[in-house]
């Protein structure tokens, strides 16, 4: 029998695994399966798992084991393509995932609050300072002030009236959002990767440096016999 398969998008996979964590140490027992899958919706940042159904984009139902080919349609795993606004708003950030500027027009706006959404935790609250604090480190011209108040005007934060607490809000990010944060997040794997590559590349070049000085003298000595 097919089933519909619900995608679910981790926006911050560490932040995921310590509220899904946390969930399961406050069960005084094993969770149903229900109950897990309601675990895992809430620790995404969704209210439940009817919400995060909700919310997921329509995927082809899966192929059961009796089924051909032609009983259900390709699933499409590929990325969307980068609108032009999502493409702007990419070239905003460093490869680190730092805002560098923040951009004239609305459309690329918009666009750009949301990886700044992914660095917060759901269901957490956090004092305008420790706000201010992962927006500084999010940015790289100086302004969180700016990225505060506009992550609570476009509802992707709340506050308290007096400013004394702030949380994140499980926003549904649209298609262009999420290809934008699919890019956003892919650059930062290039530049780990890279980074974590770096020691081994230097090392293989060392040690082909060292082989090269080594078998010098005696590879002139055999050119020149007697």
């Amino acid at each position: 029998m097919a089933r519909t398969p619900t995608p679910l998008v981790i926006a911050d996979l560490s932040s995921f695994a310590r509220q899904l964590a946390r969930a399961l140490a406050d069960s005084a027992t094993p969770p149903s399966h229900l109950q897990f899958l309601n675990q895992i919706a809430r620790a995404a940042g969704y209210r439940n798992l009817q919400a995060l159904q909700a919310g997921a984009p329509q995927v082809a139902p899966a192929m059961a084991a009796d089924a051909s080919p032609a009983d259900t349609a390709p699933m499409d795993a590929a990325p969307a393509p980068l609108s032009e606004a999502a493409r702007r708003a990419l070239l905003q950030f460093d490869t680190a995932g730092r805002l560098q500027r923040w951009p004239a027009k609305y459309s690329v706006q918009r666009l750009i609050l949301w990886p700044l959404w992914a660095r917060f935790e759901p269901r957490r609250r956090y004092t305008e300072a420790e706000v201010n604090t992962v927006l500084k480190a999010a940015n790289t011209f100086g302004d969180h002030v700016t990225l505060r108040r506009e992550l609570v005007n476009h509802r992707l934060l709340a506050r308290e009236s007096d400013c004394s607490a702030y949380w994140k809000l499980p926003a549904r990010p649209d298609d262009e959002a999420r290809a934008l944060m699919a890019a956003w997040r892919e650059r930062q794997r290039q530049r780990d990767s890279a980074r974590a590559l770096a020691p081994e590349r230097e090392a293989a070049r060392a040690a082909f440096t060292q082989r090269l000085r080594a078998s010098g003298p005696s590879s002139a000595g055999s050119s020149h016999p007697g």
